[in-house]
């Protein structure tokens, strides 16, 4: 069973597995926007979404509350989904 090291070199930007699976034009946009962000901005939205969640329903705005809670998840998923990218390789078939 070949180590994540090892397996990392194996599936270079010159793989062929990082070419097809490589991203569409507009998911590649995003990710160079995104990517330039550190992993921890993702991190730090999402509990500034649920801090300002908290604040709203503390001074009785219910429905704001619900809205701005739900940021937490699509932040936290956007920062998953770009780690995922810089570890796996599929961006630096196109640079």
């Amino acid at each position: 069973m070949a180590t994540t090291f090892e397996t990392a070199q194996q599936s270079g930007p010159s793989s062929p597995e990082a070419w097809s699976h490589s991203e569409g034009t507009v998911a590649r946009g995003i990710e160079e926007q995104t990517a330039k962000l550190p992993s921890d901005t993702w991190l730090w939205a999402a509990v500034a979404s649920m801090g300002v969640s908290l604040f709203m329903q503390l001074s009785g705005r219910q429905k704001e509350s619900l809205f701005v809670g739900q940021w937490a998840a699509p932040f936290l998923l956007v920062g998953v989904y770009n780690k995922l990218v810089k570890i796996g390789g599929s961006d630096r078939a196109h640079r």
